[in-house]
């Protein structure tokens, strides 16, 4: 078979394999199905990733790469990972234990790759544009569960209106695509483009709406406020904050009004809490506040250097008081005490604890600039940082590639635009 130009598509095939811009954008496209198949399948998601990264190997500038590695926005992650594997060493855990705890540092090692790809990559923003068409199609399966549960994929039902995963991994999926389009829609309306800032708007209100009615985390509750604070404070004025505040407010009073589902979401604070005190009943928040509770003694045993990798199961272990769990919070064994500072400091101390917040300070001060990069960057970071208070998000499989994928292509996305800016400035000098 020969193409136009009298090549035969062997030849052309041969061209592309040794043209790095092929595999660049190969890298690309893998990583725009990494994104999107995130909300669907763990296993794909992984299977993309891995396709990414063996072809960034073929045309790699080993030199250019391990210079960008001295940036302190990409040690910090490696050196938790490093952290991660020599902590093994002061562990009592047996070593399957201990490694299976550096797992979920591992993903941290990509933040970089993504960071060095993307700087030098014009098509970030289409992983963005993935990412949100897929959560907006999973919303849909959402609603259509919610009404027929037996087309959920799922084998456990109990949660309605899941299609796959759960409603933890789907509420954060569904804030951060709607909180991140808020930027976009101010954007597009102070050019005046309506039409498009009102298809924006109808698809984050899409989103709200099946928080709202289907199924929505305590988590992502406490959380979009907050997000919608840091954007209000950044890029509105404070009469428009006021306006939209308002909005807001009366929305959100008609939400309660309207969803008895919202209801009972926000009830279960108080009812989990107070059987928990009056009962020792193992409810949801209750077993935060006892496994929160007994990290900090942990903590306390070991402050430095902490216990060591893979360490936390059994210090639970030790810890737990005889009785029955189905009434006993203290009695609940667990190997992640559902916070991400407390997860860090009882494994590896205050040295742990001061990588961690040097990941995500630093990754904070990357998006002070404006643009959708910074705000998609600065978003995923704050929300991270501030569901990490109720888990350990930044170790849990979604939630932390949620972490790495944002903040590696945004952030690869504002280092480009940094280095085109300093071309012309250089030139002129």
């Amino acid at each position: 078979m020969t193409t136009l130009a009298g090549e035969t598509t062997g030849q052309l095939l041969w061209r592309r394999l040794r043209s790095p811009a092929a595999w660049s954008e190969t890298v690309d496209l893998f990583a725009i199905l990494t994104a999107a198949s995130l909300p669907w399948s763990t296993s794909l998601a992984a299977i993309f990733n891995v396709l990414m990264l063996l072809c960034m190997v073929p045309f790699l500038d080993g030199r250019e790469f391990l210079q960008s590695l001295k940036r302190p926005i990409c040690a910090a992650p490696i050196a938790l990972v490093l952290l991660a594997l020599v902590g093994t060493l002061w562990s009592d855990a047996a070593w399957g234990a201990r490694f299976y705890a550096v797992n979920p540092t591992v993903k941290l090692l990509v933040l970089p790759v993504l960071l060095y790809h993307f700087a030098r990559s014009p098509r970030g923003h289409w992983v963005f544009v993935a990412f949100l068409v897929s959560c907006a199609l999973l919303s849909v399966m959402s609603w259509v569960v919610a009404f027929y549960p037996d087309l959920a994929l799922k084998s456990d039902r109990v949660e309605r209106g899941i299609f796959v995963k759960n409603y933890i991994d789907q509420s954060q999926e569904f804030t951060l695509c709607a909180v991140a389009l808020a930027y976009p829609i101010v954007q597009l309306l102070r050019q005046k483009r309506y039409w498009i800032a009102g298809l924006l708007t109808a698809l984050a209100l899409a989103f709200f709406v099946n928080m709202v009615f289907v199924v929505v985390s305590r988590t992502a509750l406490l959380t979009i406020p907050i997000l919608f604070g840091v954007f209000a404070l950044l890029h509105l004025r404070w009469r428009s904050i006021a306006i939209i505040s308002a909005a807001l407010l009366v929305g959100a009073v008609l939400a309660w009004q309207a969803s008895p589902q919202l209801r009972k979401t926000a009830d279960s604070f108080a009812s989990d809490y107070t059987r928990y005190v009056e009962k020792g009943a193992p409810t949801s928040a209750g077993l935060r506040l006892e496994f929160w509770r007994k990290s900090l003694g942990f903590f306390a045993e070991a402050p430095v250097k902490g216990h060591g990798t893979g360490s936390t199961r059994g210090l639970f272990e030790r810890a737990a008081t005889p009785g029955d769990a189905l009434y006993q919070a203290s009695a609940e064994v667990i190997g992640n005490p559902h916070n991400q500072t407390l997860n860090v400091a009882v494994q590896w101390g205050i040295i742990g604890v001061a990588a961690l917040y040097a990941i995500w300070i630093l990754h904070l001060l990357l998006f002070r600039g404006d643009g959708l990069a910074n705000w998609v960057g600065l978003l995923v970071v704050v929300q991270n940082v501030f569901t990490s208070l109720f888990n350990s998000h930044l170790f849990d499989f979604h939630e932390g590639w949620m972490y790495v994928i944002g903040v590696g292509v945004a952030g690869g996305m504002v280092i480009r635009a940094q280095q085109a800016g300093a071309k012309p400035a250089e030139a002129g000098s």
